[in-house]
């Protein structure tokens, strides 16, 4: 296996509603829901920078072609994290999350590691991180 992931899906409640969320919200570009000619086919695909691929999919569909039993949703295992330029830039990027109906779970602050962070919920309870990581470059 090469050290590489193209795509991150996202089970999600309401597709529509996600969609919403990443769109509107946040800004993230996408053609909309794609494959609903397809029994469990529709799916929001987001092209990010970098070739990543971010991807919304209901959880039904997602635990039924995965043969698994469909799980409720949980945030305490998975954080995705969306690294910015500068603490300013993180209580921008917050405060764009939370006008688009993301819960903050916790507020921007100093990290014990030097940076700079917040936490927050999407509609489905996705945890995402904004950081400012003085160590690295955006």
């Amino acid at each position: 296996m090469k050290a590489k992931i193209k795509v991150i899906t996202l089970g999600v409640d309401d597709l529509d509603r996600s969609l919403t969320f990443y769109r509107d919200g946040l800004g993230l570009p996408t053609e909309g829901i794609v494959g609903t000619e397809f029994e469990d086919g529709a799916v929001v695909f987001f092209h990010l920078d970098g070739g990543l691929v971010l991807a919304l999919y209901p959880r039904l569909a997602l635990a039924r072609g995965a043969g698994v039993p469909l799980m409720p949703a949980s945030a305490g295992g998975f954080t995705l994290a969306h690294n910015v330029g500068s603490p300013e830039q993180v209580d921008e990027v917050m405060r764009q999350a939370e006008a688009a109906g993301a819960h903050v779970t916790k507020a921007a602050e100093k990290a014990f590691w030097g940076g700079y962070c917040g936490y927050f919920q999407d509609p489905d309870g996705h945890l995402w991180e904004v950081a400012w990581n003085p160590d690295w470059e955006e």
